[in-house]
């Protein structure tokens, strides 16, 4: 009899479910549900760059998305399931009491936004990931510790889990005055699953402790008490309260308990891995290893590699978002960069043209509208694809949502240079795909300069599907091959691969993948002739990023 496994991919707006054969990898069904309160656009305000998510709607959706998965798939497929892990986006914490319950899901803290989870992308947190990073520093300087931000880039960025913490307490007595801890989505979700959010038998994954919780075997798990006390009194204690004993993902967090296998039509008892953030466990599914950056191209993007202990010791990888053993595949460094904003540049632009549609909103229907936004990119794009590199005269850049890496920064900006007159949106669309493969190549030479090898490229993510123009310019400016990968779900896919070696299928995730990982189905190569071309305006880029960079040290210095 054949032996499934489902994987279980959060991504920013929805679940998805995935059920795969592992005896030949084969997917046999997925299912996608939208967060109903996200969709709303509830306990979220843009403006302030703050984006929080209800508990509640993972909780429901979770069931939901199974409920879809088996209307698709054969029947009888639910008991031939041993294995099911999940992957979410982060850093996405959320405050939990002293039995392990998210604040939201208390009556008193239902509508609270302090209470949610805090998702990657909020930039509230500011500037307590620069007092984070000044501490760290500060510490170093003074021998007093080591520098807990070493493996982590160097710099905290307010979309890592103790800036988002700090901001949270120092905002909200009450959500203060009930935190216990702070859990991510990846480690919650599997305690849910398992039976096991009471903090005393809480243990969270070696992915997201590693890249975003300053967790590091060299120092023994996590900076100690007096290292946060000296930044801020009111994270007294929580780090003295997070279990150091980190696990990758290949090992098996529990049994899926009595409740959730009645949620989820699912056998009661089957393994459940430990979480991890959906790039890590898509890289798994793209067969990443030493020399292959895999980039998952979505809302944002990761890109995730992988290097041996030996190539890199103890060296420091400058600039990037966290090497962690075993964040992705076990007895190799992971290594995460990656952009704030990648599809969120393209959906902005989208937007700010859509406007005027919203004057008419009395005279069209809401699936009119929608289906008149939907038409905007395809058209931008038809005409971009027409334009040459340089035509437009436009460079820019794609810190919309500020930089992860190179050197996270959410203080900067995007800038636009060039416009004219003559300017005109597809021009402008032409730059913004530009800018976003420009801010791509900086991470892979960030990575090279710093002694990474990358050999090359797959992309996975709805984009590297939907935008034939955008992989072509990603291939010029990169000047590479990029190979796309076929599965449609590859986070989900990755999961899947864990869930079937925590399932007992495989020994090994490397004797799961062989079976299991997603074939490549369309490879795009780069045009020499291009190619000079944007070797000549990324220096333009470049150019423009540091006067943005300057002009924001100018603003910092003035704010002291």
């Amino acid at each position: 009899m054949s032996l499934y496994v489902i994987g279980i991919d959060y991504g920013s707006d929805s679940v998805r479910a995935l059920l795969v054969d592992t005896s030949s990898g084969r997917e046999l069904a997925s299912a996608v549900v939208h967060y109903p309160r996200w969709s709303q656009g509830l306990y979220c305000e843009p403006g302030r760059d703050q984006f929080r998510q209800h508990p509640q709607d993972y909780l429901d959706s979770l069931e939901q998305v199974l409920q879809a998965l088996w209307q698709q798939a054969p029947a009888g497929s639910s008991s031939k399931v041993v294995g099911l892990s999940v992957d979410t986006t982060g850093s996405t914490p959320v405050a939990i009491n002293s039995a392990g319950v998210p604040l939201a899901l208390l009556p008193e803290f239902a509508q609270n936004p302090n209470a949610m989870f805090v998702l990657w992308k909020d930039h509230t947190a500011v500037a307590e990931a620069a007092e984070i990073t000044a501490a760290a520093n500060d510490y170093a300087a003074r021998a007093v510790g080591p520098n807990y931000l070493q493996f982590i880039g160097g710099i905290y960025s307010s979309e890592w889990y103790w800036a988002k913490a700090l901001h949270v307490l120092r905002q909200d007595a009450a959500v203060r005055a009930a935190a216990y801890s702070f859990v991510e989505h990846c480690d919650w979700i599997t305690a849910v699953l398992t039976d096991t959010t009471a903090p005393a038998d809480f243990v969270m994954g070696r992915c997201a402790t590693g890249h975003k919780m300053m967790w590091h075997q060299r120092w023994g798990g996590f900076p100690p008490n007096a290292f946060f006390t000296g930044i801020d009194p009111v994270l007294d204690g929580f780090a003295t309260r997070l279990n150091a004993d980190t696990r990758t993902s290949d090992q098996t967090a529990g049994r899926l308990c009595a409740e959730w296998a009645q949620r989820l039509g699912l056998p009661r008892g089957i393994a459940i891995g430990y979480g991890a953030f959906d790039c890590h466990m898509g890289a798994v599914a793209a067969n990443v290893r030493p020399g292959v950056l895999t980039k998952v191209m979505g809302t944002s993007t990761c890109d995730i590699t992988v290097a041996s202990p030996e190539l890199l010791a103890d060296k420091p990888v400058r600039g990037i978002c966290g090497q962690v053993d075993g964040s992705v595949l076990p007895g190799m460094i992971g290594l995460e960069a990656g952009q704030s904003a990648f599809g969120d540049l393209y959906a902005w632009f989208r937007d700010l043209l859509s406007f005027p549609l919203q004057l008419l909103g009395q005279s069209l229907t809401p699936a009119a509208l929608e289906a008149l936004q939907a038409q905007i990119i395809p058209a931008l794009s038809l005409e971009a694809a027409k334009l040459t590199p340089g035509q437009t005269g436009i460079t820019a850049l794609d810190w919309v949502n500020g930089r992860r890496t190179p050197d996270a920064s959410q203080r900067v900006a995007m800038a636009i240079s060039g416009l004219k007159m003559g300017s005109q949106a597809p021009h402008m669309f032409r730059a913004l795909v530009e800018a976003t493969a420009y801010g791509s190549r900086a991470i892979t030479e960030r990575f090279r300069e710093q002694g990474v090898p990358v050999d090359s490229i797959v992309v996975i993510g709805g984009i590297s599907k939907k935008s034939p123009l955008v992989m072509q310019i990603c291939a010029d400016v990169w000047n590479c091959e990029i190979a796309v990968l076929d599965s449609e779900q590859s986070c989900a896919l990755g999961a899947a691969i864990f869930a079937a070696v925590a399932g007992g299928v495989f020994p090994t995730v490397a004797a799961a993948q062989a079976v299991m990982a997603s074939p490549v189905c369309q490879t795009y190569q780069p045009n020499a002739v291009k190619a000079a071309v944007y070797d000549r305006l990324y220096k333009q880029y470049q150019q423009l990023g540091d006067f943005v960079n300057a002009s924001v040290a100018v603003e910092s210095q003035g704010a002291v």
